[in-house]
């Protein structure tokens, strides 16, 4: 799997994009090619059995601050007897990969609807290390995003890391979901951990080995809240945090990975009492979801969307889990924003953070071409989308200890208005469960930044 991330923020783009797409699109046209005559009886699906291999896929990306990216993942099906494809009864999936420049993501997920009878299980462990997390701030557009900031070319340049601060963060999570009686109403609980370790960005690391292009040793806009007061120290250095979760769930959706028709609706509270988070910040979250997916022609085209709110309804979360989007399914090994692959295509990475916002996708999706490889099963898809979202509850802050002559340059007066942004994706699905994804976005508003290009795993809801 390749991710590749436009780091527009960091005030450098990735050199090998074009080539690495170029490469992509090439597989998948010769793919085309060489099966097209066969695309109508590769809808005739071979029925799966037993244990398989869903995909092995290399990881490969370049970033000029973090260094190259190498590792893998694998993903096994169990399929059983067959009777239920495309549904599977347990789904093991492993990733290990590093930055040369010391991030890096190890996940490992399982899931199954069979571990437990009548109960579906999701378990997830992940580690992960971003040593130039995106951050601008709360509350949207009131936090003023200046490019020239992180552009070396300008006079107005600071750092390419000034939007950014270092976070290490583990996190495990236990879900649970059952039906209500013998409809499509279901209840959900779980637990989760996370423990975050956060910082200052370490210049003098990623600055090891370079003889050019070297950061330099400045504050940035992390450091600026910390001395401003807008970080407490009680969150400043990071910490515990852990969550009980419970919640309602409608759901029937024909099939999940990529749905052509159904409703898939949940209402989840999470809870954080005091005594179960470090420092004084005890906190609860409503997320309230909606998706719902409309059969334009039949197994081929159709239409989907996600409206979600979610709301802080007591205390108030530590920063550095205020981006934390709530679900009930994770389908990325990260579930922040808004901004970035998982909410707001096309828009920078954290954008959008407060403590309520509202959130809108629209796709239509187009499965264009099927076809089989040996044994295997594929289908190519194409999307259109659309995606929208702003911030409802602003983070409170007083700007006492912020030099007069300094606001305009970082804060904005006013509520939030829509960040949007639109663009299109290429979806290569393996026995309909394992599904590869390339989307580029476009953002409509300077202030969020210009474009991003994401290949990754799964649809976006």
């Amino acid at each position: 799997m390749i991710y590749l991330y436009n780091r527009n923020n960091m005030g450098n783009s990735i050199n090998n994009s074009k080539t690495l797409t170029s490469i992509l699109l090439a597989t998948f046209m010769f793919l085309s090619l060489a099966s097209f005559g066969n695309s109508e009886q590769a809808r005739d699906e071979n029925v799966k059995t037993g244990w398989r291999l869903g995909g092995l896929l290399p990881i490969i990306t370049f970033d000029s601050d973090l260094g190259l990216q190498y590792g893998a993942l694998v993903n096994f099906f169990d399929y059983g007897d067959g009777t239920r494809f495309p549904r599977y009864n347990h789904s093991l999936y492993f990733e290990v990969s590093r930055f040369t420049g010391g991030s890096g993501v190890n996940r490992f997920f399982y899931d199954s609807d069979r571990l437990i009878n009548g109960i579906r299980t999701t378990f997830d462990v992940t580690y992960m290390t971003d040593p130039l997390l995106d951050f601008f701030g709360f509350n949207g557009y009131q936090s003023v995003y200046n490019s020239a900031f992180i552009d070396p070319d300008s006079e107005d340049y600071i750092s390419r890391a000034f939007y950014a601060f270092d976070r290490k963060k583990f996190r495990a999570k236990l879900d649970l979901q059952g039906k209500i009686g013998d409809g499509n109403f279901g209840w959900l609980s779980g637990f989760e951990t996370y423990h975050v370790s956060a910082g200052s960005v370490d210049i003098e690391r990623l600055n090891k080995g370079k003889a050019e292009d070297l950061l330099p040793d400045v504050p940035g806009l992390y450091d600026r809240y910390v001395e401003w007061g807008l970080i407490s120290q009680d969150e400043q250095d990071g910490g515990w945090v852990n969550y009980l979760k419970g919640g309602l769930t409608y759901d029937t959706r024909d099939h999940e990975p990529n749905p052509m028709r159904g409703i898939w609706t949940e209402a989840v509270v999470f809870l954080a009492p005091g005594s179960l988070v470090t420092g004084d910040m005890g906190h609860a979250r409503l997320s309230l979801a909606h998706r719902q997916y409309f059969t334009l022609i039949p197994e081929d085209l159709s239409l989907a969307y996600r409206i979600n709110i979610q709301q802080n309804i007591g205390g108030q979360a530590p920063f550095y889990l205020q981006s934390l989007v709530i679900t009930s399914f994770l389908r990325s090994f990260v579930s922040e924003g808004l901004g970035g692959r998982n909410t707001l295509r096309g828009i920078l990475r954290h954008r959008v953070v407060g403590n309520g916002y509202a959130l809108g996708n629209l796709e239509l999706r187009w499965k264009f071409l099927y076809f089989n490889i040996g044994n295997t099963n594929v289908y190519l898809g194409l999307n259109g989308f659309l995606d929208a979202g702003m911030v409802i509850d602003n983070v409170a802050f007083h700007l006492d200890d912020v030099p007069e002559n300094k606001r305009h340059l970082y804060f904005e007066d006013g509520n939030d208005t829509p960040h949007v942004s639109a663009g299109a994706g290429l979806r290569v699905a393996i026995n309909r469960n394992f599904i590869v994804a390339c989307d580029f976005g476009k953002a409509f508003d300077k202030r969020d930044g210009d474009t991003g290009l994401y290949i990754g795993l799964n649809y976006l809801f």
